[in-house]
């Protein structure tokens, strides 16, 4: 597991976010080192997307407005960083929920408009053969239509689409909502996989068990704020993460 004595790859501090007059955030913090897997879990609404479009810094209207803290990323803080600078120049990069890929649109060129950010002097394909070593299904259906694909090889796309952009940091937005049991446990095969060559990931997941058993560390999120933090196996334990969440 990674040292996190070091500086961390992300940093959320004391971070409060509003959508108009109702606060969804109410303070929280926590850090993701590199290299490392960490999970916020927790009921629908308690703020776990809210999280991820406050640090990828999702354009308006959409976007939740900071009203306190700071979020760092490498040490340094974006509040006043446009979302493109997010991907392009931190190589931060985001699979939503929902997917959001473009039907009308090949596999194939869902993966190439990832890649328009990037230098030009960057030698893409031989992250074409990785998103194709990691999920072989695409491969089979490079040139069909993604409208076409089933639900599960969709959000193996999204996933891809991300690790185009040139990422070395891979947020994820519930991406085992609406998978069979296979599919879901080969997506989080290839996520294993993607940390172990040295990925950070930060997962945001309704399946606590499935997210602890992946994770390093994790946060519990209710109503917006952070109630539990330690590592996954000690949270997988815990009596109150274990009531509410697995049953």
């Amino acid at each position: 597991m990674t040292n996190t004595n070091q500086t961390p790859r992300l940093e959320v501090r004391d971070l409060e976010v509003k959508y108009g007059n109702i606060t969804a955030l109410h303070g929280i913090s926590f850090t993701v080192a590199e290299g490392e897997i960490v999970t916020l879990i927790g009921a629908n609404g308690a703020g776990k997307t809210t999280t991820l479009h406050s640090i990828t810094r999702l354009p308006p209207p959409e976007a939740p407005k900071v009203s306190a803290g700071d979020i760092l990323i490498n040490g340094k803080s974006i509040l006043k960083t446009p979302a493109h600078d997010v991907v392009r120049n931190l190589h931060c990069a985001l699979a939503p929920e929902g997917r959001h890929i473009f039907g009308n649109l090949t596999v194939t060129e869902n993966l190439t408009l990832a890649t328009f950010s990037r230098p030009k002097t960057d030698d893409c394909n031989k992250d074409y053969d990785h998103v194709f070593e990691l999920f072989p299904r695409l491969a089979e259906r490079r040139n069909q239509r993604s409208e076409s694909l089933s639900g599960g090889e969709q959000q193996m796309l999204s996933v891809g689409r991300a690790l185009m952009s040139g990422c070395t940091f891979l947020m994820l937005d519930e991406p085992s909502m609406g998978l069979a049991p296979l599919l879901m446990y080969d997506m989080f095969r290839a996520l294993k996989k993607l940390n172990q060559d040295g990925m950070t990931i930060l997962l945001i997941e309704q399946n606590a068990k499935l997210a602890l058993d992946f994770a390093h560390r994790g946060y519990l999120l209710e109503t917006g704020e952070i109630i539990l933090s330690g590592n996954a196996s000690e949270l997988l334990k815990n009596p109150e993460i274990h009531k509410a969440y697995l049953g």
